[in-house]
């Protein structure tokens, strides 16, 4: 049974989330004031944080930043009302997993969470491979470390989010290999469906900016045209 900390302060909303949540056989507990639910989040273990924007007490992004700031690798879920793309990137750029606007459908509702459960199902078994493999890649310039999961840029930590990570780690690990947006939505995201297509862009445009030396002529992470991306395999 998943436990997921629900922190949102709508009272309707928390009680539908529940229902459905229960649904999925998770252990649910609801908390509607941005403190309270920050406390509860670092002295338990959680399998899924679903976190509103807008909170009293402490904001759901604030809150997002400390998390990742800990070091702690639970997915997240973020939850607003607001439709502005800023909040969207904003939370995706300090560490969400995964945004979902007000009013959404259930059945939107049940796929994401779906999917960051398998993927995070996913990610714990591909850290048992990985045992051992501590590097995929580095030129001197771009180190990607999957053991100690850091990638360093000039010989300096670069700060990813837990999606640039995987999205880097995947490219970079099959030089050459084009991949569609919507196959890395599938790999990454856990998606099966269509829509989501700027997500992709929108985090390949995030890891060009940290790791690119010339964001306007990429060197590693480069468009093919018509199709989608693929990691440079002129280093081979």
């Amino acid at each position: 049974m998943k436990r997921v900390l629900v922190i949102e302060d709508d009272l309707h909303i928390q009680e539908l989330l529940n229902i459905h949540l229960m649904d999925l056989d998770c252990e649910v507990t609801k908390v509607g004031n941005g403190i309270e639910g920050y406390s509860l989040l670092c002295k338990e273990s959680w399998d899924l944080l679903i976190l509103d924007l807008m909170l009293p007490g402490m904001g759901g992004l604030e809150i997002c930043r400390a998390v990742r700031e800990s070091n702690k690798t639970i997915p997240i879920l973020m939850v607003t009302a607001k439709s502005e793309e800023i909040d969207k990137v904003l939370g995706l750029e300090i560490g969400a997993d995964d945004y979902i606007t007000k009013p959404f459908s259930i059945r939107e509702f049940i796929a994401r969470v779906k999917a960051l459960f398998r993927r995070a199902n996913k990610v714990a078994e591909d850290t048992l491979e990985k045992e051992g493999k501590e590097l995929i890649f580095n030129n001197g310039h771009l180190k990607i470390d999957l053991d100690n999961y850091k990638v360093l840029v000039a010989n300096k930590r670069e700060e990813l989010t837990p999606k640039e990570f995987d999205l880097l780690a995947l490219l970079a690990a099959r030089p050459g290999k084009s991949y569609t947006r919507q196959k890395l939505l599938s790999l990454i995201w856990g998606y099966d469906f269509s829509g989501y297509e700027h997500t992709v862009n929108s985090h390949i445009n995030r890891l060009r900016a940290k790791i690119e030396p010339d964001v306007n002529n990429p060197t590693y992470i480069l468009t093919t045209w018509g199709v989608g991306y693929r990691f440079s395999d002129s280093f081979n």
